[in-house]
C-alpha cells in the first residue's frame, strides 16, 4: 500500500458529498488513505479503528460513493481512479483482484507493469537495477562471521523446539476445504469472555452453518474475526434481566402488567362525572 493518497476537489467538494454527515465523510477520506492500488479496502478495520459506525458506511453505499463486495465488509472505492493516478510499473494488484471483477465485472482495471527502473540491460544487471560486478564481493570481518554463525546455530535450536499440543475442542469447514481448528484453551477463554451464552454450543451453530453455507465460508485469514463476529451477536442478543427483577403481573389475571393502569384512569373520570353532577 503506498503512503500518500489524494482526493479530488470534484469528488469532496460536490454536494452529494458535502450533504453527508462529517462522521460519514471522515470515514470515505479514511477509507481512501487506507485501500490499496486498485482503491479496495478493508472497511470493517477501518470502522473500528477511527470510531465510525456501518451506518456510516451503508450511507456511502446508498450515495454511490463505494461498493462493497462480500460480507466481510471488503470495499471498492468507486471514484478511485479520479482521485488518484497510479503509474502501472508502480502499481502493486490488489489481493481482491478477482473478487473486485466477479463483482464489477465493467471495471477497466490498471495492468501492472515491470518497473522501467528495474529492468535488467543486456544481461549486466539484476532484476533491481543494480550492477553484478559489486555482487558477492562484500568482505565481512571474523568478528561478524562469529556473530552471524551464533546467530544462525541459535535460530535453529529455536525451531527445534516443538510446540506443546493443543486438544481440538471443535472444527469447521472454510471455502477452501481445510478445516479450522479451536482449541479447548480458546472455549475456555470465550466462555470467560462471553458469559451470557453457551459458547460450545454457538461453536456447533457455527459448524452447522458452514456445512449448509458452503458459498458463505470464510477464508483461514478471515475465520477469527467471524468467529468472534459471530460471538459477539450472540452475546448481544441474549439480553438477560437484571438479577432479582421480577415482571409485575396483574392482579385479577395472570397477565403483564400494563404501563399505564387504564383502570384508575376510569376511575378518575366516573368520579369527575359525579362530582359535575351534584353541581
Amino acid at each position: 500500500m503506498a503512503e500518500r493518497r489524494m482526493f479530488s476537489v470534484k469528488v469532496i467538494e460536490s454536494a452529494r458529498f458535502l450533504k453527508m454527515p462529517p462522521s460519514t465523510q471522515n470515514l470515505y477520506f479514511h477509507l481512501g488513505l487506507k485501500a490499496d492500488d486498485d482503491g479496495v479496502v478493508e472497511a470493517y478495520t477501518v470502522i473500528r479503528s477511527v470510531g465510525s459506525t456501518e451506518d456510516d458506511l451503508k450511507l456511502l453505499i446508498a450515495k454511490g460513493f463505494v461498493i462493497v463486495l462480500n460480507e466481510d465488509l471488503v470495499t471498492y472505492i468507486t471514484d478511485w481512479t479520479e482521485h488518484n493516478k497510479i503509474r502501472a510499473d508502480r502499481k502493486i494488484d490488489s489481493i481482491y483482484k478477482n473478487l473486485l471483477l466477479q463483482i464489477v465485472p465493467d471495471i477497466a482495471l490498471l495492468e501492472a507493469k515491470e518497473r522501467a527502473d528495474r529492468k535488467p540491460m543486456d544481461g549486466t544487471g539484476t532484476s533491481q537495477g543494480q550492477p553484478k560486478d559489486g555482487i558477492g564481493k562484500d568482505r565481512l570481518g571474523k568478528d561478524r562471521l562469529v556473530k552471524d554463525s551464533k546467530k544462525d546455530l541459535c535460530h535453529e535450536q529455536e525451531h527445534e523446539v516443538p510446540a506443546p499440543e493443543q486438544k481440538i475442542a471443535i472444527s469447521f469447514i472454510l471455502n477452501d476445504g481445510s478445516m479450522y481448528d479451536i482449541a479447548e484453551n480458546d472455549v475456555d477463554k470465550y466462555q470467560q469472555l462471553y458469559l451470557g451464552i453457551d459458547v460450545m454450543q454457538e461453536l456447533r451453530n457455527i459448524v452447522a452453518w458452514c456445512d449448509a453455507n458452503p458459498k458463505n465460508r470464510k477464508t483461514r485469514s478471515g475465520a477469527r474475526r467471524f468467529l468472534n463476529g459471530w460471538l459477539a451477536r450472540a452475546q448481544n442478543g441474549a439480553r438477560k434481566p437484571a438479577a432479582g427483577y421480577t415482571k409485575p403481573t396483574n392482579r385479577q389475571l395472570d397477565f403483564d402488567q400494563r404501563d399505564t393502569d387504564y383502570e384508575a384512569l376510569l376511575r378518575e373520570e366516573r368520579r369527575g362525572m359525579l362530582d359535575n353532577g351534584e353541581k
